[in-house]
């Protein structure tokens, strides 16, 4: 590693901060990750690695285990190669060609107006940096980084038997340092579709578009109960409460860019009768002042706007009360927590991203729950609601839970080991977001996992950062767990 771009390559552990700089100069988002994959495989064969690559895509590089530590079981070290590409609404970049801009902001490292990519890039920092190493002890070394985690799982569902030897897989896609995971939630994704007729816009009409944005945003699963708004739902509830009132006619909705991501922003573009704008503008004002007296707590910097706009047609009454109606009834956030784990939901919807064409409305929904019928539950509802609404309901990329294993010699490992150094023991939890583990079970059934990492903040939004001390933590547990691994039986 020779090549550095920002200060972040100056921390320490220094190994691992340095491929994590490397990370971030070279684009990554899902589905656009291949240049990485190229240089990861490019920097194997330079250090004499043995590094394949399966159909799906996904980079397997294997490490001979150091002297005296071959009789160890073998650890496969896992990271997802992508990134989930989030930018602020003023922020010019292209995810696909344009470096991420890290930088040093106290005790954290966050980045220049988009998402940081701490999220999987740490641990695959972290996976390069044992691979890089000369004075780290450990048994027989596999590393799995597979492809397009964030936007389908693609490189999980496509791993088959055959192409991994090792006894343990250590999962390094956790994002709270002292917590240690054994489980996490399943997840399909839900695609509503509604047909929209159109007509043209009455004489004495004029035309606004509604902006709001300035929300948290972030992971649809691991803060999915932290009560942060909606932006498609408040949007939503504001057609829903006046559109009639206003003779508010839609144009177009469109809000947030991931499923997977709480969406932040989101845009309404309506007609009304220009006698009507004035009674629009203290509506929309005081339903921004009722949103702060709500959220404000939560979202302290929510922003709203109300600024002119030109369109041509508008939707028909009936396709406009069938399209608000279906969004206000929509379920969104938290369904039910657990009955077993104190503190973890068990089963969320987020009402991911709203998209209008020429003829049609979509709505992007991910499910997610750590039982299967809690996930069924919710399919049901919303297919119950598409039939209401008379619109199409169509479900895919259904991916598992991975079921805790009371009984795990990984865990117990790695329990102990941190007890020792801090002297009290991790959290040992199931998580209410989609680790590849849950897939990786079902080619390799008898493999013992765990995922644990350092603390990440916000997630698949601009405002993700990672805590500096807990990355040294991070790759502290790592090592110290590899020269610990259990001994063949």
């Amino acid at each position: 590693m020779s090549e550095f771009h920002s200060e972040i390559s100056k921390l320490s552990p220094a190994p691992l901060w340095q491929f994590f700089d490397k990370i971030c100069s070279i684009p990554h988002p899902s589905k656009h990750e291949e240049a990485l994959a190229q240089y990861i495989v490019s920097w194997a064969q330079e250090q004499g690695l043995d590094v394949r690559r399966d159909p799906t895509g996904n980079v397997f590089i294997k490490k001979p285990a150091t002297p005296d530590m071959e009789n160890k079981k073998g650890v496969v070290l896992q990271a997802h190669i992508d990134m989930v590409p989030q930018k602020n609404e003023d922020t010019q970049h292209d995810f696909t060609t344009d470096a991420i801009q890290p930088y040093v902001d106290g005790e954290w490292v966050t980045a220049k107006g988009t998402t940081l990519g701490a999220d999987n890039g740490i641990g695959m920092a972290s996976c390069l940096a044992v691979l890089a190493s000369t004075d780290i002890k450990h048994g027989p070394i596999e590393v799995l980084l597979t492809i397009d985690e964030e936007a389908g799982m693609t490189g999980a569902f496509g791993l088959e038997a055959g192409w991994l030897e090792g006894d343990i897989l250590l999962n390094t896609d956790s994002e709270q340092e002292g917590e240690v995971y054994m489980g996490c939630a399943g997840g399909i994704d839900g695609e509503l579709t509604l047909t929209v007729e159109r007509e043209a816009i009455p004489a004495g009409y004029t035309t606004r578009q509604l902006v709001l944005k300035g929300l948290k945003g972030g992971h649809s699963g691991c803060d999915i109960h932290t009560g942060r708004g909606n932006a498609n739902k408040l949007l939503g509830r504001f057609l829903a409460g006046h559109a009639q009132e206003l003779d508010l006619r839609l144009v177009e909705f469109r809000g947030g860019s991931l499923r997977n991501a709480i969406p932040r922003e989101a845009f309404v573009t309506v007609a009304l009768p220009a006698e009507n704008e004035a009674k629009l503008a203290e509506l929309f004002e005081f339903y921004t002042e009722l949103l702060h007296a709500e959220l404000g707590r939560v979202e302290t910097d929510i922003v709203t706007f109300n600024q002119s706009a030109e369109a041509e047609e508008i939707f028909t009454v009936a396709t406009q009360q069938r399209f608000i109606a279906t969004l206000n009834a929509l379920p969104n956030g938290v369904v039910r927590m657990s009955d077993d784990i104190e503190g973890v939901v068990e089963t969320s919807l987020n009402v991911g991203v709203i998209t209008t064409d020429a003829d049609k409305v979509t709505v992007l929904c991910l499910i997610r729950s750590l039982i299967d019928s809690g996930r069924s539950q919710v399919e049901s509802t919303l297919t119950s609601i598409a039939e209401l609404a008379g619109a199409n309901i169509a479900f895919s990329g259904a991916y598992p839970g991975w079921k805790p294993d009371a009984d795990s010699e990984i865990m117990q490992v790695f329990r102990d080991l941190y007890e020792n150094i801090y002297g009290h023991k991790p959290n040992i939890m199931v998580i209410h977001a989609g680790l590849e583990c849950g897939l990786f079970k079902e080619p390799y059934p008898t493999m013992d996992m765990l995922s644990f990492g350092p603390t990440i903040k916000f997630p698949h939004s601009p405002d993700e950062k990672v805590e500096i001390s807990t990355v040294a933590l991070f790759w502290e547990q790592m090592v110290a767990l590899l020269e610990n691994i259990p001994a063949k039986a």
